[in-house]
């Protein structure tokens, strides 16, 4: 067996055949790309990775790098419409409960939008109707899915403001969304996405904007709806901070691919790529005594039509010219498995990594 494929079936990659899926959501091989004037932006390269029930991935990367486009790649929102008459060019697979969204009928894939999987988006005073109140917009978001008449269906409404916390819901339900401050509003969001109960949320950059108590707020309640729903959360956000005691398992993307992912636990204390180790020295740490500056990821992140050769992450790392030959500008390094669970995309050895983590890296941060 080849290094890719034993890389590729750990992260659930498919290996010839499509066997069936093992995990509530598992994402084969997805690629998503645009074509463009300048060329074909390849927004998602290559990924794979999978979740299970009453779990939370946490997707992390720096803007550009991929995590909104999977997430709309998953929730079947690439349009034609969204890019004008070049449609998006997507592959790969997507399984959601033992069903193949990408080849499944778009009406299908629709249907299961807010029952079975829904997303809170990352701006909610544009993905909320301006001209609509918060309440007649969970009520249309729930009568989709069920036949029940209107009052019902307020009702309904009213109690999911009650449960995500919004003061006086049975009359905040008749406001606009301009009325409704920011963590109001991402509140609000979270109820019309939880409504029907669905498996699947996906949660994208839910605390941008937000000041810090607000923050801490509603990543509380995403956690505490995830144990009453059970379901599944991916939680996409360019900050470590956020994730770092919601998600089980970090998945950490470069210019549009997957370079580091395993227990969220693993990725922080024990982390295996120089991006990562990038990442974390540039987020302040409240676990422990800050001994120097903050200190950021050189460089900018990669253009997405014309990627650097070999590793994409060359230009920026400061270990480029460890591993011999060249090899960091020549040849794509592929996800290999560094501990239990524990995966890294690079072409340093695991000695070198495990050195420069210890001696170079951790004592730093």
């Amino acid at each position: 067996m080849t290094e890719l494929s034993k890389s590729g079936a750990a992260v659930g990659e498919p290996t010839g055949s499509s066997p069936a899926p093992t995990a509530f959501l598992e994402v084969r091989d997805l690629k998503v790309h645009f074509p463009t004037d300048d060329g074909l932006v390849k927004s998602v390269d290559g990924l794979s990775f999978q979740l299970e029930k009453g779990k939370t991935l946490g997707i992390v990367g720096e803007s550009g790098s991929g995590k909104s486009v999977t997430s709309l790649g998953i929730m079947g929102l690439h349009t034609a419409g969204q890019y004008g008459k070049r449609k998006a060019r997507i592959s790969g697979e997507i399984w959601l409960d033992g069903t193949e969204l990408l080849s499944a009928d778009p009406d299908h894939v629709r249907k299961l939008r807010g029952r079975e999987m829904a997303m809170i988006f990352q701006d909610p005073l544009s993905a909320l109707h301006p001209y609509y109140t918060i309440g007649q917009q969970i009520v249309e978001a729930y009568r989709i899915h069920h036949k029940v008449d209107k009052k019902t269906a307020k009702r309904r409404a009213v109690e999911m403001l009650d449960r995500v916390g919004i003061p006086q819901p049975d009359k905040r339900v008749d406001s606009y969304p301009h009325e409704f401050s920011g963590g109001m509003r991402q509140r609000a969001m979270i109820a019309m996405s939880l409504v029907n109960n669905p498996e699947l949320l996906i949660a994208d950059e839910p605390t941008t904007a937000l000041d810090v108590t607000v923050q801490a707020q509603i990543l509380d309640l995403i956690r505490d709806l995830q144990k009453e729903f059970g379901s599944a959360v991916i939680v996409i956000t360019h900050d470590l901070g956020v994730v770092a005691e919601l998600a089980d398992d970090l998945l950490v993307m470069y210019g549009g691919r997957c370079v580091e992912r395993g227990p969220a636990e693993k990725v922080f204390y024990e982390p295996r790529h120089p991006y990562t180790w990038g990442l974390l020295g540039s987020m302040p740490r409240l676990d422990r005594d800050q001994q120097e500056r903050l200190i950021p990821v050189k460089g900018s992140p990669p253009s997405l039509i014309n990627l650097p050769s070999g590793c994409a992450f060359n230009p920026r790392c400061p270990y480029a010219d460890v591993p011999k030959d060249d090899v960091t500008r020549t040849v794509r390094p592929e996800l290999t498995e560094v501990g239990s669970k524990h995966w890294a995309a690079c072409h340093m050895s695991q000695e070198q990594r495990e050195r420069i983590w210890t001696e170079e890296i951790a004592p730093k941060l």
